[in-house]
């Protein structure tokens, strides 16, 4: 059978995944991955034993402060992690019956782009200010669709209507400090549906660019979701955002996942103090009892961590337990599982 958007090829691969429990087809399964960075300082364990499942059709939010780790861990995904000072130590991502990090590079290449692409946080830097928008965009489809020069670019000025670029056959032939930072993270987005992928990363797609824009960036993400069956993992700091766009959300802290749960129940019902604090940081404007909370302290250093829970110094509810032994895994609801050795609830 075909699919219409993918073709025979993706519609085969996606049929080796496998139906879990939530009856989502599982697309992308990262199993205790490894991530670190070798400094003058020491080893920084930037991804320390990460663990998720991605579901068809479906955006889980990877939320967590500023050096959590949720970057470097999508980096690993398309093996980007820079080589030196970075290093994928151990784990495996399963992706269409292939473990992506025992594939030689030129598979790794073919698959970048085409069946997983990722929007970078600043359009600006990733793309080159000395090529056309529209070069930029038919080199995808050339390289991976195997399209003529001419098809490549009826296909790239669809792809920037359907991002919402007001003329989009002028601008296929702009530089891109010709747009403003709105329609330059559209002419990403662009770039990384051209070859309608079966994973779409998008890490802090909406920063820098004003609500409006914002909101404009974040609807179109999930009606091309919606058309393409594309799963997205979307990285970001802002909950905000997670709540209005992800079905599920991972929290991260000091390189590891602590909570996840769907995102409806994770914001009814937080069980790790690590999220709670996220919550209660959360700006509110109902009155002088809701103001914001700052979580004390700040993220462990990640050179030698402690073997118990890197979040103790921060945490209202720590036990002895908790600095002795790093908390195994447990189920406390449908699909909601947590890293605490500590029974919270908000």
């Amino acid at each position: 059978m075909q699919n219409p958007l993918f073709g025979n090829d993706t519609m085969g691969t996606v049929m080796q995944a496998t139906a879990d429990e939530t009856g989502g087809i599982r697309v992308l399964e990262v199993e205790d991955l490894h991530t670190i960075f070798d400094t003058e300082d020491g080893v920084v364990r930037a991804v320390d034993g990460l663990s998720f499942v991605l579901r068809q059709g479906r955006t889980l939010g990877l939320v967590g402060e500023s050096g959590s780790g949720k970057s470097v861990a999508n980096l690993s995904i398309l093996r980007l992690v820079p080589q030196p000072p970075g290093r994928i130590v151990s784990g495996r991502i399963r992706f269409g019956g292939m473990d992506l990090l025992a594939l030689p590079e030129s598979k790794m290449r073919a698959i970048r782009g085409k069946r997983i692409s990722m929007i970078f946080q600043d359009p600006m830097t990733s793309l080159n200010p000395y090529l056309r928008v529209g070069r930029q965009l038919t080199e995808v489809l050339e390289q991976h669709e195997r399209m003529g020069r001419s098809a490549a670019r009826a296909r790239a000025i669809d792809m920037l209507a359907r991002v919402g670029i007001p003329e989009p056959a002028v601008r296929f032939d702009g530089y891109p400090h010709e747009m403003s930072g709105g329609m330059r993270q559209r002419v990403m987005i662009a770039m990384a549906l051209l070859c309608k992928p079966e994973i779409l990363i998008a890490d802090e797609p909406t920063t820098a660019l004003d609500v409006t824009v914002q909101a404009q960036i974040l609807d179109l993400m999930r009606d091309l979701r919606q058309e393409y069956g594309t799963a997205v993992v979307l990285i970001t700091h802002d909950l905000g955002i997670v709540a209005g766009t992800a079905d599920e959300v991972a929290v991260m802290y000091a390189g590891r996942i602590v909570e996840q749960a769907p995102t409806a129940e994770l914001f009814a019902n937080p069980r790790h103090p690590y999220t709670l604090a996220l919550l209660r940081s959360l700006p509110r404007l109902t009155g002088e009892r809701d103001r914001l909370v700052p979580i004390p302290g700040r993220p462990p250093r990640l050179i030698d961590p402690a073997s118990g829970c890197p979040f103790v110094p921060r945490c209202a509810h720590a036990q002895d337990v908790c600095r002795r032994e790093y908390p195994a895994g447990r189920n406390v609801g449908p699909a909601h599982d947590v890293h605490c050795w500590v029974d919270v609830t908000g």
